[in-house]
């Protein structure tokens, strides 16, 4: 297993195992992706990745972070992503989509103009959440999901998942980290329930799990299906690495093929050990521990790197996100490096 073997994925072959990592670009207009997504993530896919991941993409207007962020709840984002996913599949590499619900943590500004958690009289909502807990000082306190109200964050991603079929994704993701609904499930921390999505694991990672259910009904076998994880909050008492892999096995029961391993991000101050492939060991255990296929992600910078966390069998993918910000062209830089030849586009190849 290296760098540039392929990888297949249920009925879908990477041409390898370089894939772009969902980043949010807060650039959409009423959820509509428009030209900066599509050259944006055409030029990973001409750059050589063998996935590229379109960012968190809200299942429903409340669901997402921000007024700038993707949606994919009505007929016209379905017609918009078509096109990218036309153009990212007529470069070589697959297109993906990460379906999201921001819960808690929705409802914020733009980054660069601060981030901060916007009121409903600046043009904000109220969030949901498992449990009626702020993020953090001064975000806007979220609504508790009653019954009617999970039944409806399924349904929305079940439909979700149809329309992303629709308009002709390769592979799905569900987003399950990084602090957001699925991830507020899980953690202790943030999920105080006393009913039957509360409490124990086995009741925590039920709404995630009857999500994955529903997105299945839509988004059948052979189709692969992601879920990313934060392996951990990072904080005493919260989710845990033993739990992920718990969880990951049952996920890969309910025919999951690949745990996207991330961490964090659901514990405002948590303390976390930020360094080159900090992430890896987790994605690692995942691997090893609950027979699954993993994705690594965290400070993965070169191409050498890369190859190497594969060649150890820490991981079936490695994920890019920052890197490939700095230089969308980053596999090819890294077929270079390793001293291996990848197609060229017809349109570069007076360059090599």
């Amino acid at each position: 297993m290296s760098l540039f073997s392929p990888l297949q994925l249920g009925n879908v072959t990477l041409r390898n195992r370089i894939a772009i990592s969902p980043m949010c670009l807060y650039s959409a207009q009423d959820g509509l992706p428009g030209d900066w997504h599509l050259v944006h993530l055409g030029s990973r896919a001409i750059g050589g990745a063998g996935l590229v991941i379109a960012e968190a993409t809200a299942v429903c207007p409340e669901g997402r972070i921000t007024h700038g962020c993707t949606g994919l709840w009505n007929e016209a984002q379905q017609a918009a992503w078509g096109r990218i996913a036309a153009f990212v599949r007529a470069q070589g590499a697959e297109p993906a989509l990460q379906l999201a619900h921001a819960g808690r943590k929705a409802s914020t500004d733009l980054p660069w103009r601060g981030g901060r958690p916007l009121s409903v009289e600046a043009g904000g909502w109220t969030p949901s959440a498992p449990s009626a807990l702020a993020y953090d000082s001064g975000y806007n306190l979220p609504r508790a999901l009653d019954e009617a109200g999970i039944e409806q964050v399924i349904s929305d991603f079940a439909a979700a998942a149809g329309r992303a079929a629709a308009a002709g994704f390769s592979v799905l993701e569900i987003h399950a980290a990084h602090g957001y609904l699925f991830h507020e499930f899980l953690s202790p921390l943030s999920n105080c329930r006393d009913d039957r999505y509360g409490g124990s694991l086995e009741n925590r990672a039920r709404l995630l799990r009857s999500v994955v259910a529903a997105v299945r009904q839509q988004w059948p076998l052979p189709r692969p299906l992601l879920v990313r994880l934060s392996a951990t909050d990072w904080a005493p008492g919260g989710w845990d690495i033993d739990e992920c892999v718990t969880l990951a096995r049952w996920l890969k029961e309910d025919s999951v093929d690949l745990i996207d391993t991330s961490s964090g991000l659901n514990i405002a101050h948590a303390k976390v050990p930020v360094g080159p492939e900090y992430q890896v060991p987790f994605a690692a255990r995942i691997r090893r521990e609950a027979g699954v296929a993993t994705g690594a992600v965290g400070l993965i910078t070169s191409g050498r790197q890369a190859d190497d966390i594969l060649r150890r069998g820490d991981a079936d993918l490695v994920l890019l996100a920052r890197e490939s910000l700095r230089d969308p062209y980053f596999p090819r830089r890294a077929a270079a490096e390793l001293d291996i030849k990848i197609p060229v586009p017809e349109q570069y190849l007076r360059a090599w």
